[in-house]
């Protein structure tokens, strides 16, 4: 996927505040904060839509892969709208799009690939091989229409 995401691109919304330790020395964004802004975009949907303490579910979701594209900085003051979207559903696993937007523009500053394996939560060296059906439930929600759908993985 090359081209640059657009809003359109994406089916659930959260406004998060930058902060003042947000930025590098430079003035923009640090990377690691694009890192922080995905993680805390995926699990507050995930703890807002099933209404749970995800991190108590006899499995839980670990960060398998992360990564991101740059198209523009981003920094404090102004807030970032994070975009959410999955592109596949597999047996234990999700993948996540975020698009992190700042200001009117319909493209995004950056986009980031964010998977999540669900393991055992007394054993995370052991994957299990169903994701909890709640957290199936609420992630299906976010596949665009059209999409991958569910998949094996």
């Amino acid at each position: 996927m090359s081209a640059r995401p657009g809003r359109g691109d994406y089916v659930h919304w959260r406004t998060i505040t930058t902060r003042w330790r947000d930025d590098d020395a430079y003035g923009h964004l640090n990377n690691a904060t694009y890192y922080e802004l995905f993680d805390t975009a995926v699990n507050a949907y995930l703890y807002e839509a099933t209404g749970l303490d995800i991190r108590r579910l006899p499995q839980i979701g670990v960060v398998a892969e992360t990564g991101c594209r740059y198209f523009r900085e981003l920094g404090f003051p102004a807030p970032i709208e994070a975009g959410l979207v999955v592109d596949k559903v597999g047996r234990s696993s999700v993948v996540y799009r975020i698009g992190l937007f700042q200001g009117d523009g319909d493209e995004a500053a950056a986009e980031g690939r964010f998977v999540h394996v669900y393991v055992d939560d007394t054993d995370p060296a052991r994957p299990v091989t169903a994701m909890p059906d709640v957290v199936r439930d609420v992630v299906s929600r976010l596949l665009r229409p059209g999409g991958a759908g569910n998949g094996v993985g």
